[in-house]
């Protein structure tokens, strides 16, 4: 009875404590509140206001969770999430009682089924195709999805080795991003595209101009299979990247070839290229220290430009690109200011078709390949960006879901909670190398697989040769139309 009545005590006395701690609190609260001069709210409503700044901040991810439909968020919707998901963890992507698309929103594709499709064993199954046929080292692709540009220093050391082993299992090539080759796009055996970003990190001189010795050093590297001129990237068209000095250690520094610990800031353009032909020149220098395929990658604000654009290409045809990766203005992995995500560059699905267009129309359609970059992260998406005439897709954020992101939109900070975006070790530990390639791979291999079963379903047997006439676009009205009569080609232009 006298223990009973000693716990009693001690709670009631632990329990008075505890009220005075949070009175004191509060009170310390209560008056930085009402003296502070910065948040009317807090001011007005002393630790009260406190909480909106709180629901606000916790409401991007309860909405995630809670209260946003499958087909409701932006960039990114719970329903591409989960597929990707399944498609990582090898389970079936089969789905019951129909689907939670609305097919009445204007702009969706719907592709065209045939009517006598071919048979199960004659499936529409990928065939390599050949880039940079003028170069001496050309590079004959197997897949035609692909990893995007996405640096190391941006990206971490187990999300880079993950990728570069994924990459490897699949059979798909990895982009370096502009950040330069670290040993670990290479640890998985990969193919590599190196991209040249306006820094020319990794290929670069003491004074920050390109240097054909590196980049011949770069080139001897068999795994290295192309190169990229990064223009302008979706994120950020116009303006050039940041690396926090916060991210700039020793070993970033050496990759990148520059000062550890500062703050590296790109040039929002190639210091060296101001016109269609230095660019020219460029692309020719860089195809001959290499002897591989050299292409641009931009993002399309207008068809002045672009015609612009081919015009000079047609005057030079020798020194032309050997590829032209197409990014969406909707934004990408880059950080950036939110004027430029949300209201720069021509999105892709407008983009893609006129640049296609453009190049058949000057006569480049064998020479120059298109690559489709910008929020193609489904089968569907993929299926589209072919059918509307592009030769490769490549993808980013796909592959960061791949790698367990949860669209926690922090990938500019370095507190990224799943490991990808961070160099802090404590959130690197829970991206598992091991784990993290086989769903890269499975990731790659579901989308390539997927595709060619909508490739099979309009009734052709290798996915490129799926046409505009496989898709119809849903109109205002809810009906649609097929897509060669909206965007018509321009073989089928020059045939009318």
């Amino acid at each position: 009875m006298g223990f009973a009545m000693n716990a009693v005590s001690i709670l009631a006395v632990v329990f008075i404590c505890l009220i005075g701690v949070f009175g004191l609190v509060g009170l310390v609260m209560f008056i930085s509140d009402r003296t502070q001069t910065q948040d009317a709210i807090r001011r007005n409503y002393p630790v009260l206001g406190r909480f909106r700044h709180l629901f606000s901040t916790l409401g991007e991810f309860f909405r995630q969770y809670f209260f946003a439909m499958d087909r409701e968020e932006l960039p990114f919707n719970r329903a591409q999430r989960e597929w990707i998901a399944r498609a990582c963890a090898g389970v079936t992507n089969t789905v019951a009682f129909g689907s939670t698309r609305n097919t009445s929103v204007p702009g969706t594709p719907i592709f065209v089924n045939a009517p006598f499709p071919p048979l199960d064993d004659q499936s529409a199954l990928t065939e390599p195709m050949l880039i940079g046929p003028t170069a001496r080292v050309p590079y004959n692709a197997p897949s035609f999805f692909n990893i995007s540009g996405m640096s190391y220093g941006a990206l971490s050391r187990p999300a880079v080795t993950a990728l570069s082993r994924g990459a490897r299992e699949a059979g798909v090539w990895l982009n370096t991003g502009e950040g330069g080759l670290s040993p670990f796009h290479l640890d998985g055996g990969c193919d590599i595209v190196f991209q040249i970003g306006t820094a020319k990190y990794g290929v670069r001189d003491a004074a920050g101009n390109l240097s054909d010795t590196r980049l011949k050093e770069i080139s001897e590297i068999p795994q290295v299979r192309m190169f990229e001129l990064k223009l302008a990237q979706g994120a950020k068209p116009g303006k050039g990247g940041i690396l926090p000095a916060a991210k700039v250690n020793a070993e970033i520094a050496e990759i990148r070839g520059i000062t550890e610990g500062e703050a590296s800031i790109s040039p929002n353009r190639h210091l060296d290229i101001a016109n269609y032909d230095e660019l020219l020149d460029m692309v020719a220098r860089v195809r001959e220290i290499t002897g591989k395929p050299v292409g641009i990658k931009t993002v399309a604000g207008s068809e002045v430009a672009l015609r612009e654009m081919f015009l000079n290409f047609a005057a030079r045809p020798d020194d032309v690109p050997d590829f032209i990766t197409i990014d969406g203005g909707e934004g990408g992995t880059g950080a950036a200011p939110m004027p430029l995500i949300d209201l720069v560059g021509m999105s892709v699905r407008e983009a893609l078709p006129m640049v296609c267009n453009l190049r058949d129309e000057y006569g480049f359609k064998e020479r120059i390949r298109l690559i489709s970059s910008g929020k193609l992260v489904n089968p569907g998406d993929v299926a589209w960006a072919l059918a509307a005439g592009a030769d490769f897709v490549t993808s980013a954020r796909g592959f960061m879901f791949s790698l367990g992101c949860i669209q926690a939109l922090k990938c500019n900070r370095n507190t990224c909670p799943t490991g990808i975006t961070t160099h802090d070790p404590r959130f690197q530990q829970g991206l598992v190398v091991e784990d993290k390639y086989l769903k890269v791979a499975r990731y790659a291999r579901e989308v390539i697989h997927e595709v060619e079963t909508i490739a099979h379903s309009v009734g052709v047997d290798e996915p490129r040769k799926m046409r505009r006439r496989h898709m119809r676009i849903v109109q205002e009205d809810g009906s649609s139309r097929p897509m060669n009569e909206i965007l018509p080609s321009y073989s089928a232009v020059a045939e009318m």
